[in-house]
């Protein structure tokens, strides 16, 4: 039975203790979990460790509240500007962002300027202030799972 539901991913591999955002409102979720991975990945990279890892993805953020304490979060590992689960890409000949999750596009925090409609960008979470900002999908960042 337990293989079963590991299979399931129902329980959870063995991995750092994953942090459990407080304040975050319960329709919101309570069943997702949060890991700064100090690691510096591409965002390709980063999105299939998590994957991998944690068998989650980049994390989402859908709320102001949810956005402040990932980035609190962050600061505690004393990383800069990590990589979230957003993307903007031209689709359907107009530019948009949306999560790599598939989840709803009901919430944005970008820096003035951003995010950038040149080419397709991914997004980092600054641990200063909160804003999003557009960056090369190569660079090489640490990252936020979510699972």
């Amino acid at each position: 039975l337990l293989l079963a539901l590991a299979l399931l991913g129902t329980v959870p591999a063995s991995h750092p203790a994953p942090h459990q955002l407080q304040g975050v409102p319960a329709r919101e979720t309570t069943r997702l979990h949060y890991t700064v991975v100090k690691k510096l990945r591409t965002y390709s990279g980063a999105q299939r460790y998590c994957q991998d890892v944690y068998r989650g993805q980049l994390v989402s953020v859908h709320s102001a509240s949810r956005n402040q304490e990932l980035q609190k979060l962050a600061q505690t590992y004393n990383i800069i500007s990590p990589w979230i689960g957003a993307v903007t890409s031209c689709r359907a000949g107009r530019w948009e962002s949306y999560w790599e999750d598939s989840s709803p596009w009901n919430y944005a925090n970008w820096a003035p300027t951003n995010p950038v409609h040149i080419v397709t960008t991914c997004t980092t979470l600054s641990t200063r202030n909160g804003l999003w900002r557009s960056r090369f999908c190569f660079q090489l960042r640490p990252f936020i799972c979510q699972y």
